[in-house]
C-alpha cells in the first residue's frame, strides 16, 4: 500500500484522471461542442465574464469549452496510436526474438530503415498523399512508432527464450504460439506497459505539434494543437487563446509521465522495499 501513497502516483492520478473525466463528460458539460459563438464577447479576457471564465477566441467561442472538448481528439490520438504501435511492435518483437535468424534479420533491418527516415518529412508526404484526417494521423503514428516496442520486446525475449521454463514447455510439445502467448508475453509486458504510458504523453505532444504545423487533423475540429495554431497571431493581444490549451497539454503529459515513472518503480523487482 505504501507504493500507492507515493507522490508520483497521487499527482499522476490527479492530473491525468481529472483531464480524462472532463474529456469524458465534455458532451454533457458543453453540448455545443465548443462551437457556439458570442460575437459580442469577442476576445474577452479571462475572469472578466463568468460566462467565459477563461476568455474567448477571435470569433467569440469559449476557450474553456474548446480546451475540454479539444482534449477528446488529443487523448484519442494518443491512446489509439499507441495501442496500434504496441500491438504491431509486440508481435514483431516476439517473432524476431523467439525465431531469430531470418525473421530477426528481416524485421530488425526493416526497423533500422524506418528509424533512418526523418519523421517530419514522412509526415508531410503521408499527409499530402492521404490528406489531413484523424484516422490517417492515428495510423501514421502507429506505423511510425512500432519499432520502439519491437526492440524492447525482442531484447527481453532473447534473454528469456533459453530459460528453463521455455525449454520445459518445448520438451512437453507446447506449440510455439502457445509459448509466445502464455510464457513469453506475460514476462515482457511490464516494460511494454511503462513504454505505453510514456508514449501516450509523447503522442499527445506529437499530435499537437503536427496540427500546429498544419500536418494533423482538420483545423475545423477542436484540438489542443489547433488552438495553439489559432492563437499564435494573438500572443501579444490575446495570450489566453494559446496559453490554456498549452497548460492542458502540459498537465496531461506531466500526469502520464509521473504515472510512467511510478509504474517503472512498481514493476521493478529489485525495488520492492
Amino acid at each position: 500500500m505504501r507504493r500507492f501513497k507515493k507522490l508520483e502516483f497521487i499527482a499522476g492520478i490527479l492530473l491525468t484522471g481529472t483531464m480524462v473525466l472532463l474529456v469524458m463528460f465534455s458532451g454533457l458539460l458543453f453540448p455545443d461542442g465548443g462551437e457556439a459563438m458570442d460575437l459580442s464577447a469577442r476576445l474577452a479576457r479571462p475572469g472578466v465574464d463568468w460566462a467565459h471564465i477563461l476568455g474567448t477566441d477571435p470569433i467569440g467561442r469559449d476557450v474553456l469549452a474548446r480546451v475540454i472538448v479539444g482534449g477528446r481528439i488529443s487523448l484519442l490520438v494518443g491512446v489509439f496510436s499507441v495501442t496500434g504501435a504496441m500491438v504491431v511492435g509486440t508481435i514483431m518483437g516476439l517473432v524476431a526474438g523467439y525465431y531469430g535468424k531470418f525473421w530477426d534479420t528481416i524485421l530488425m533491418r526493416w526497423a533500422d530503415v524506418q528509424l533512418a527516415l526523418p519523421f517530419i518529412l514522412v509526415a508531410m508526404t503521408f499527409t499530402a498523399i492521404l490528406g489531413a484526417d484523424l484516422w490517417n494521423l492515428i495510423v501514421f503514428m502507429a506505423i511510425s512508432q512500432w519499432v520502439q516496442y519491437a526492440r524492447v520486446v525482442r531484447g527481453s525475449v532473447l534473454t528469456l527464450r533459453d530459460r528453463e521454463f521455455v525449454q520445459s514447455a518445448r520438451s512437453f510439445g507446447v506449440r510455439d504460439w502457445n509459448i509466445l502467448l502464455h510464457h513469453l508475453l506475460p514476462n515482457v509486458f511490464g516494460p511494454v506497459l511503462i513504454l505505453v504510458t510514456l508514449n501516450v504523453a509523447n503522442n499527445i505532444l506529437l499530435e499537437s505539434s503536427l496540427t500546429f504545423l498544419g500536418l494533423g487533423i482538420d483545423p475545423i475540429i477542436p484540438s489542443w494543437g489547433g488552438m495553439l495554431a489559432d492563437g499564435r497571431s494573438y500572443m501579444q493581444t490575446a495570450w489566453w487563446i494559446s496559453v490554456f490549451p498549452g497548460l492542458a497539454i502540459m498537465a496531461t503529459v506531466l500526469g502520464l509521465n509521473l504515472l510512467g515513472d511510478w509504474l517503472r518503480d512498481f514493476l521493478d523487482p529489485t525495488a520492492k522495499v
